[in-house]
């Protein structure tokens, strides 16, 4: 028979898989691999960064003491020293965090994709923050959730927009309080008290989510929403952003009685995170050198952040604001209200240069005159080139 001449086979999916959606990051990406395109849109750590040496050795030294252990199925919760490094390094600010607390996740992203699947009912109410991190809205959009915006300003998340009106049957609030994704904005340490207080008392608990908490620029972190409140909030982390992403490790933190529930939900997604993946990172990070490398990242990054804002500020013209991060990844572009930037990024590919438009950061009533600047991987004079270039289309258009 002619397979050619087969009838196309459409098989009936699920609802869920119906509703699904690309992510509007992941396609603008496809486009930026192309390498005459100035993209300052992933938000990609700098390759400049990556240890390889440190993880090749580390790598050897993993196969060669411990080769059984580090090819074989392993504890769901993951290993177990490992877990270890991550409760000492989050015990800060008076707070003690066991390692029975933290279950080792195939990125952040499966983090929140579990949390999703232990928390959320069809058409219960989720809070987020507006704007909110994009891979959070579509990983919890997967349960059918709810969407309730909870009110930002300048400093990120207001806490006394948290009324008894909003919280009203919620099953969490996600939160990034460092730097957050996509604005960039770090939560003061006043609402951060007020914050942990909130959870303290809350029926559900506070995702506090902090994959750029290690890259402030002037080395002064903020202390946790974790460490004031060790038994009310749920704490996601990552190695993507201090060792590299494609090591796909990461981390939740949780009182014991929803760790547990966790546990479970990963045994069915993947059983556990790779077991030579753990072995190898925590080789490379047993003996301190998170502490050398974080240094270092802090400062290139600092470095390229400060080439982006000189250059916006340089060609920018007038009615186009943006913020000044004191650490992280991104700057957050506010144009003039009539400029849409979904159809300004597709001039700017036109021209070669890429960025993320803001509309689908936010769970429901998209701001379309907003747009996500990514720094880090651009060296300084292609930043000021890509700037330029992106200046000249808006000043088109005022």
């Amino acid at each position: 028979m002619d397979h050619s001449e087969m009838p196309h086979r459409v098989w009936q999916l699920s609802e869920r898989a119906r509703k699904l959606t690309s992510s509007a990051i992941r396609e603008i990406l496809k486009v930026t691999e192309r390498p005459e395109v100035i993209s300052f849109a992933g938000g990609l750590p700098a390759p400049a960064t990556f240890p390889a040496e440190r993880i090749r050795a580390a790598t050897d030294r993993v196969l060669r003491d411990a080769p059984a252990a580090a090819l074989q199925y392993s504890a769901t919760e993951g290993y177990l020293p490992l877990r270890e490094w991550v409760a000492a390094r989050l015990s800060t600010n008076g707070a003690t965090i066991r390692a029975s607390q933290v279950l080792i996740t195939t990125g952040s992203q499966q983090a929140l994709d579990l949390l999703g699947k232990v928390l959320i009912d069809p058409a219960s109410p989720v809070l987020v923050e507006t704007p909110t991190y994009l891979g959070a809205l579509q990983a919890f959009s997967l349960y059918e959730p709810q969407f309730r915006q909870v009110p930002t300003d300048d400093e990120g998340l207001v806490p006394e927009a948290l009324t008894a009106a909003l919280t009203d049957g919620a099953r969490l609030i996600y939160a990034q309080p460092n730097f957050q994704n996509p604005t960039g904005r770090r939560l003061p340490l006043e609402r951060r008290v007020a914050l942990a207080e909130f959870a303290r008392t809350s029926a559900f608990p506070v995702i506090e989510d902090d994959p750029y908490g290690a890259l402030d620029y002037a080395g002064s972190p903020l202390p946790t929403l974790l460490s004031m409140a060790p038994d009310h909030v749920v704490y996601c982390g990552t190695f993507s952003k201090i060792l590299a992403p494609g090591l796909r490790l990461g981390y939740i933190v949780a009182p014991e009685e929803l760790h547990f529930k966790l546990v479970q939900a990963k045994q069915a997604t993947d059983l556990h995170t790779p077991t030579l993946t753990q072995r190898i990172v925590y080789e490379v990070i047993k003996d301190g050198f998170i502490d050398e490398q974080i240094p270092a990242v802090r400062a290139l990054y600092r470095d390229q952040c400060e080439a982006m804002l000189a250059a916006l500020a340089r060609h920018m013209p007038t009615g186009v604001s943006w913020n000044r991060p004191e650490g992280g990844m991104f700057i957050w572009v506010t144009l003039p209200a009539h400029i849409d930037s979904m159809q300004l990024l597709e001039a700017a590919i036109a021209q070669n240069v890429a960025f993320v438009p803001g509309a689908p950061f936010f769970a429901s009533e998209p701001q379309k005159h907003l747009l996500r600047l990514s720094f880090v991987t651009v060296p300084p004079a292609r930043i000021d080139e890509g700037v330029a270039r992106l200046a000249a289309l808006i000043r088109e258009r005022i």
